[in-house]
């Protein structure tokens, strides 16, 4: 490992679309995390825009493999705002970020991000530890296997595996990004239809991951009975607002959520942070129909 890059090479598309989901993810009001229009837990949402500043260039340096990127990232966050931020959200940008940046022209992102998990190294590993050691989340505890304050002896994705049984950031690295690409996306989507607005399709996403499983987050810091309450909180809050005829009314279910969670601290990290994967994911995809498309059109053309 090494230690000595001061000035990393940005990719700027990349590096502006990583910040745009990061200001989706305040700007959207996400019942017990933050946001603009709700603080918590100690954090504000300009917490998270500075991490997102700091961790931008490391995130999407081309030079890096994922588990420095992932490093770097973290440690230029911890040095701008002193708090554990995004270190889910580092996590997960990583790897999508990596496989768009190595797609060959007539690759598609999903074929590519698979290739870039497989290919995850025990470098990797011990980059990422030393990462979760310094950012410090909530709840971590100790683990009979591949503990991380302990030095790795297995690659980044068979430690992710062995995680994957407890945490579902790490069950993307072992699943191909299956809650994000699937359930996620499809939530997004239905949610811009519905609400014809885009800060409103990312509470549904987010809305969709809380109901859909445990956060395992919450269950990792306060244990699987109070998760499983959560998830049936979010399950009532998405009945309610299928009967809401208009965002006003949903914000009145949104609301009471976030005050009840807020109330007894309990903050669904890691379903913020599959959302702010998910709105990632879908930009990436958009683009690849674009250059698809773009492609199309052009070989017609000597038809």
């Amino acid at each position: 490992m090494s230690a000595d890059m001061m000035h990393p090479p940005v990719d700027l598309r990349l590096s502006d679309l990583f910040l745009a989901a990061c200001e989706m993810d305040v700007a959207a009001f996400k019942p017990g995390n933050v946001s603009r229009e709700s603080p918590g837990h100690g954090m504000t949402a300009e917490d998270f825009l500075a991490s997102a500043e700091a961790a931008a260039p490391h995130v999407t340096d081309p030079d890096l493999a994922i588990g420095e990127r992932i490093y770097r990232a973290i440690k230029a966050t911890r040095e701008a705002v002193h708090c554990n931020t995004n270190l889910g959200i580092v996590l997960l940008a990583a790897p999508l970020l990596h496989a768009a940046q190595h797609r060959l022209p007539d690759d598609t992102l999903v074929r590519q991000l698979q290739r870039s998990l497989d290919a995850l190294t025990r470098e990797d590993a011990e980059w990422v530890y030393e990462a979760i050691r310094l950012a410090a989340p909530g709840g971590l505890g100790a683990s009979p296997r591949h503990d991380v304050r302990e030095a790795p002896a297995v690659t980044l994705l068979a430690a992710m595996q062995e995680a994957s049984k407890w945490d579902r950031i790490a069950y993307q690295y072992t699943h191909c990004y299956a809650d994000i690409l699937g359930a996620g996306l499809i939530s997004l989507h239905q949610g811009r239809t519905h609400w014809d607005s885009e800060t409103a399709a990312v509470t549904s996403a987010y809305l969709g991951f809380l109901s859909g499983f445990p956060d395992t987050h919450i269950w990792r810091k306060h244990g699987p009975g109070t998760a499983d309450e959560v998830q049936a909180m979010a399950f009532d809050c998405v009945a309610n607002l299928a009967q809401c005829p208009d965002w006003p009314c949903a914000r009145i279910h949104l609301t009471g959520l976030d005050k009840t969670l807020k109330s007894s601290d309990f903050n669904p990290g890691t379903s913020a942070d599959l959302t702010v994967a998910t709105w990632l994911a879908d930009r990436l995809l958009h683009e690849e129909e674009i250059r698809i498309s773009n492609h199309t059109k052009g070989s017609t053309q000597y038809v």
